[in-house]
């Protein structure tokens, strides 16, 4: 499973909704599952970001469609990069001349 990182923020939209900011992550929690995306982590923020997310996807057009579906609702934007553990680093270190 890769494991990818989104920093997000609220839209306009998402903040005049902000109330139901925790029921609309349990809803994407679940939805998620169908795409083969766990939520790993789930933290609201202060500073330039409202949320970050950790995920582990079954690939990337999984953790596309996921993003895509969310985003589409209209209540945050965000960036999303693909984070390696350790492990996964030394491997591609391996192949770096």
């Amino acid at each position: 499973m890769a494991t990818y990182v989104t920093l997000l923020n609220f839209t306009e939209k998402g903040l005049r909704e902000i109330k139901d900011t925790v029921k609309r992550t349990e809803a994407n929690k679940a939805a998620a599952k169908q795409f083969g995306v766990t939520f790993k982590e789930v933290l609201w923020l202060q500073g330039q970001y409202d949320l970050i997310v950790i995920f582990e996807a079954t690939d990337e057009i999984a953790m596309t469609a996921l993003l895509l579906n969310t985003i589409r609702a209209g209540n945050i934007r965000g960036e999303t990069m693909r984070a390696f553990t350790a492990a996964e680093m030394a491997k591609v270190l391996e192949k770096v001349t």
